[in-house]
């Protein structure tokens, strides 16, 4: 009885004890952090759009590629097409959507429409259509401003770029919003005030006009072929000069050389000291009127003679209707000295020039190096 008592006590008293002691703490689980989830890549567009402002409308189509969902400002450039052409015409021509995917730059394509211009041409040589605040310049600068609201792209790195009569826009179109673009690609134009009419026009076209003094300084890259007879190459050489003289104490570097399969060329380069050139023109030998890149693009509607439309009264050449001539000799769309136009364009003005506190700067070499690596097995220099 008593060895039941004391066993019966100490149960008792154990429990009385466990009842009063707080429990156990749990030992804490080492923290785990998930990684934050990467932003999801989005499927590469070309969608179609409308933009109206007060100086008009214009249809659009616009390349977003896949990178856009990756939550980083992207670069913007505006390609303008040459007459007779649609944005899907320049688009296929130039092979810049695919050059596009593979950089992340946003392109717009504005288009032309036949009540502006009966061949779809932009009209450079109009006094209303060459300045700020006006014409087709302003209509152009609201189109990219709503692009860059609209897709969230990097302000310091807007471009324009064009062919033939879009050539000479995207002159007009960086020179009179230089405060909205970084650098400008002219393939085939004339440089600014190069005319004033159809008549001025088409006399610069075929004998060359040297424009006029331009105010401020925007990196600036040429292409022009050899043998154009549309718009004759001494144009080229004016877009050079006119640009070169916004820059002082820049030297030029001549460089020939010949792509293996491909067609020889003349590259002279504006710089300071050895840095990088600020004015690049691009002299290609045996090239006509035409931006060719891999697939051809359509042609336009038939004319007699075939380069030539009638309009009020006047001869008006039209631009590039053959965008890949067949005797055009290419190593592939990324490939070869004129082929390598647009991938020049982007590597030279996309990844080196940027806008900083309203100047154009360069890029610093440390960061064009990882830009440029993609092209260094192209690059023909």
């Amino acid at each position: 009885m008593g060895a039941f008592m004391k066993t019966a006590t100490k149960a008792m008293t154990q429990a009385a004890t466990a009842a009063v002691q707080p429990p156990k703490a749990a030992k804490p689980k080492p923290a785990k952090s998930k990684p934050a989830a990467k932003p999801r890549a989005a499927a590469p567009r070309f969608e179609t759009g409308t933009h109206t402002c007060a100086h008009g409308t214009r249809k659009y189509r616009v390349y977003l590629p896949s990178a856009i969902g990756a939550g980083v400002p992207l670069p913007l450039l505006v390609m303008l097409h040459g007459c007779g052409q649609t944005p899907e015409d320049f688009a296929k021509g130039t092979g810049m959507n695919a050059l596009a995917e593979q950089r992340g730059v946003i392109v717009v394509y504005p288009a032309q429409p036949r009540e502006a211009h009966a061949n779809r041409c932009w009209n450079w040589f109009r006094p209303e259509d060459q300045g700020r605040d006006g014409g087709e310049p302003a209509l152009l600068a609201s189109l990219t401003r709503d692009m860059l609201a609209r897709y969230g792209a990097d302000p310091a790195r807007v471009y324009v770029a064009g062919l033939s009569a879009g050539g000479s826009t995207a002159m007009l179109l960086a020179h009179a919003y230089p405060d909205l673009f970084a650098a400008v690609g002219c393939h085939s134009g004339l440089p600014p005030g190069a005319a004033g009419d159809k008549t001025s026009a088409i006399i610069a076209m075929k004998q060359g006009s040297p424009g006029r003094r331009l105010a401020t300084p925007v990196p600036t890259i040429i292409f022009h072929g050899s043998d154009d007879h549309i718009v004759t190459p001494r144009n080229g050489r004016f877009v050079a000069i006119r640009a070169v003289e916004t820059f002082p104490g820049l030297r030029a570097v001549e460089l020939t050389r010949t792509v293996p399969g491909g067609r020889a060329y003349v590259r002279t380069s504006h710089r300071v000291g050895q840095g990088r050139s600020w004015v690049e023109h691009w002299l290609v030998k045996g090239a006509g009127h035409a931006w060719p890149t891999g697939p051809r693009a359509r042609r336009g509607p038939p004319r007699r003679p075939e380069t030539q439309e009638r309009e009020g009264g006047a001869q008006m050449p039209t631009s590039c209707q053959t965008l890949s001539p067949p005797e055009q000799v290419l190593t592939g769309p990324l490939h070869g000295s004129y082929a390598l136009a647009p991938s020049f364009l982007a590597r030279w003005a996309l990844f080196w020039y940027r806008k900083e506190d309203g100047r154009h700067v360069a890029v610093p070499p440390v960061v064009r190096l990882g830009m440029a690596v993609a092209y260094s097995a192209s690059a023909a220099s």
